[in-house]
């Protein structure tokens, strides 16, 4: 697994964390500093503990067909996350942890509403299980757990603090609306990286 693959599976992990900093940011809603290093801590945990499992699994299998079977396991989640979103088109992953969350923010006082910390655990929460079957298959092709778990952290944090603050001029563009399929994408990219280099 090479330097590329670990920056890859941080972002392509943190497109949906992209799509939640736009929608909030586009109602006004702001995700305190605090409550983003909250959900990115999170998503760096459930990231490092899904790759040292798939290491565990990775000593009963050779490296190339270890390398193989990462590659196909990202790239089926890769393909399933292209799959939900034509599936399903009008609602996207990160939209429905969003409004879910949002009815809960919106409650709040005052023109600006402000994501109280406590409901920041149960987003990170949904936002890292989106983390689990890619690091699992990271894992299983020999990633290094900790520092592809700093890139999801990294990117997680990153990805939020930009989607909010450029919600409004995001929300209704491409990126905004496809952060599923682009993260798919990158993932089926990354899965036939693994399989065939």
């Amino acid at each position: 697994m090479h330097w590329l693959s670990i920056i890859i599976i941080g972002l392509a992990s943190n497109l949906d964390n992209l799509g939640i900093g736009v929608s909030f940011g586009a109602r006004s809603t702001r995700i305190t500093p605090l409550s983003n290093l909250i959900i990115a801590v999170l998503s760096m945990l459930a990231t490092f503990l899904s790759i040292t499992s798939g290491e565990y699994v990775s000593e009963y299998f050779s490296e190339a067909l270890g390398n193989a079977i990462g590659g196909c396991l990202i790239l089926f989640m890769g393909l399933w996350s292209i799959r939900a979103v034509y599936k399903k088109p009008t609602s996207s992953v990160s939209m429905d942890i969003e409004a879910n969350v949002l009815s809960t923010a919106s409650t709040d006082t005052g023109y600006r509403h402000v994501l109280r910390w406590q409901e920041s655990v149960w987003l990170g929460v949904a936002l890292a299980i989106n983390c689990i079957a890619t690091g699992f298959g990271a894992g299983i092709s020999g990633v290094n757990a900790t520092f592809t778990a700093i890139s999801v952290g990294a990117f997680s944090f990153i990805t939020v603090a930009a989607g909010m603050q450029i919600g409004n001029r995001m929300s209704k563009t491409w990126l905004g609306k496809h952060s599923d399929l682009i993260g798919g994408l990158l993932l089926v990219g990354i899965g036939l990286y693994e399989i065939f280099i």
